[in-house]
């Protein structure tokens, strides 16, 4: 019975099959044709578009401001810092130990060359140098009298060539402690200030042990250290602007000397600048921003640095050009040699007589109709 109704159910789901299919192609060839027409209605939409605007639109010109290209003069610094030195500026530590029994200068005092900073005691060795004057004494006595009677031949030649010895070496003996006497005075070496006292009277000198400092800073020197790649473009006699940040001071002075070594701890070589410090408002251990120009171009196509843009070409600007009567925005392609204070020199790319867009170029694209102000 099973076996019956089967076999009668299957040749109506063959049916209801090939109903579904039919109606399945029916809704697909529908889409075709709907998307059909809903193409060609995009079209016409957009050709009327096209046809209603077309008298009504019109093309903004954006405002630029021009520069024309001339040539002009264009330099290349380079700064480092440098630190204010002075040849005169010493630490006094005396030749001789000895008590200090003076201290004959003040801090802030001028001195001359020679004057007296201090004095140690010496009193020993002037009791030496007045017994020693006694003996020298007698001993120029008895060698005149060895002498007169040497000249008239009495007397052994021993006798009056020990008589000579002696006065001698005694005469010997006193200026060495007369100079040993000097030493217990100490005095200054130079024109100078006493800037420091580091020590007492009653203290122990001794020449370990440091007394004074004395500078001179008439004339002081700064020192810099340069890059070892300016070595060939920085020379002696070359000229070196110089600002004093802290003392608001600005000068100008020829480059001294340039060492002859590299430091191999930062590949740098010293520079040196002499300064004349009439009003010592210069001091020692100041800090110093040496500028120093490095390259000079009398004659230099320069365009403002700001203005300069780059792509995966390479570095461009933008210019001014004429075309149907219209002024349009031109990106061209430049070549940058140095750049230095917001200013750059141009190698190729340009000419005498371009219009550089200076104001605005942030603003256009290659084309952008322009309008200069």
């Amino acid at each position: 019975m099973k076996k019956f109704i089967i076999a009668g159910l299957i040749p109506l789901l063959f049916a209801c099959s090939a109903k579904n299919a039919d109606e399945n192609k029916d809704k697909v060839e529908q889409l075709k044709v709907y998307k059909t027409e809903m193409k060609v209605l995009k079209e016409k939409i957009s050709k009327l578009e096209s046809e209603v605007n077309k008298g009504d639109k019109k093309e903004i010109a954006l405002n630029v401001n021009v520069e024309k290209l001339n040539v002009s003069k264009f330099e290349h610094f380079i700064q480092v810092t440098g630190n204010v030195e002075a040849d005169k500026n010493i630490t006094i530590q005396p030749e001789a130990s000895g008590n200090i029994i003076s201290i004959d200068v003040k801090e802030g005092q001028y001195v001359k060359q020679g004057d007296v900073i201090a004095q140690l005691n010496f009193s020993k060795l002037q009791n030496d140098i007045d017994e020693l004057k006694a003996q020298l004494a007698l001993s120029k006595t008895l060698f005149d009298r060895q002498e007169r009677l040497w000249n008239q031949k009495i007397g052994s030649e021993v006798e009056f060539l020990t008589a000579k010895t002696n006065l001698e070496a005694q005469k010997s003996r006193l200026n060495s402690l007369e100079a040993q006497k000097d030493l217990a005075i100490i005095r200054a070496p130079f024109n100078g200030i006493i800037d420091k006292i580091h020590q007492k009277k009653g203290e122990m000198a001794s020449p370990s042990v440091p007394l004074a400092q004395l500078v001179n800073i008439n004339r002081v020197y700064v020192e810099g250290d340069v890059s070892e790649t300016y070595l060939t473009s920085i020379k002696a006699g070359g000229n070196a602007e110089l600002e004093f940040p802290a003392i608001n001071y600005k000068t100008e002075a020829p480059i001294y000397r340039t060492s002859n070594v590299i430091d191999p701890a930062n590949r740098s070589f010293k520079v040196r600048v002499n300064l004349r410090n009439p009003g010592q408002i210069i001091k020692p251990n100041l800090i110093s921003i040496i500028k120093i120009r490095d390259f000079v171009q009398n004659e230099a196509l320069v365009v403002p640095s700001i203005i300069i843009k780059k792509d995966f070409k390479g570095n461009y600007l933008y210019i001014a050009k004429k075309k149907d009567n219209k002024m349009l925005a031109k990106k061209v392609y430049v070549d940058v040699s140095k750049t230095y204070n917001n200013s750059s020199m141009i190698e190729s790319g340009l000419k005498l007589g371009d219009l550089i867009i200076t104001e605005g170029a942030s603003q256009v694209v290659n084309g952008t109709l322009i309008n200069i102000k």
